[in-house]
């Protein structure tokens, strides 16, 4: 029978894990409490939450919830890092910070997303992606692009006819 405790922690991370879209590891052993609140409110900042667990009892919520888990990547002290809904933010949050030469301590192990699992280079090129908002203004922008262009073609004919009048008026003025 297991303790309370433990079924009220795998009960908090099946809530944690169930509306994620992506999941990542990363051990943390050797930050500084500066360093871990640093990391905290970057990964917040983008939209992220992290969880310390014990990997037992997040592996048996991975699997509850039907997420893929590598047992590899589930050893030692681990922080997990919830992406609720803008994944390349968190997962570039993260990034940004284990590159940080002080904070060499982190180390991103990787990471899951549905049934896929993330390796640490997976993670990094979701990292690399532009964020959402980034990504509608590039859609906005190549939509743009030709109604400009049709809007320069078209407002050039009456601006050709109106230089053309004024350069026979003033032929005309000329001429008077």
């Amino acid at each position: 029978m297991p303790a309370q405790y433990k079924v009220d922690q795998v009960a908090e991370l099946k809530e944690l894990f169930s509306g994620a879209e992506a999941v990542f590891v990363a051990e943390y052993r050797g930050l500084t409490v500066a360093q871990a609140s640093a990391l905290r409110k970057a990964i917040r900042a983008a939209g992220g939450k992290a969880k310390v667990a014990r990997n037992r009892l997040a592996e048996i919520a991975l699997d509850e919830v039907g997420l893929a888990k590598d047992v590899k990547m589930m050893k030692g002290p681990n922080l997990y890092v919830v992406a609720a809904d803008n994944s390349p933010a968190v997962a570039k949050a993260i990034k940004d910070f284990s590159e940080v030469k002080e904070n060499a301590a982190f180390v991103i192990k990787g990471g899951v997303m549905g049934k896929e699992l993330l390796d640490l280079n997976n993670v990094k090129a979701l990292a690399a992606m532009p964020s959402r908002e980034e990504l509608v203004a590039k859609a906005v922008g190549s939509i743009a692009s030709p109604l400009r262009g049709l809007v320069t073609v078209l407002s050039g004919l009456p601006r050709g006819l109106v230089t053309a009048l004024s350069a026979i008026a003033d032929k005309k003025k000329e001429a008077a």
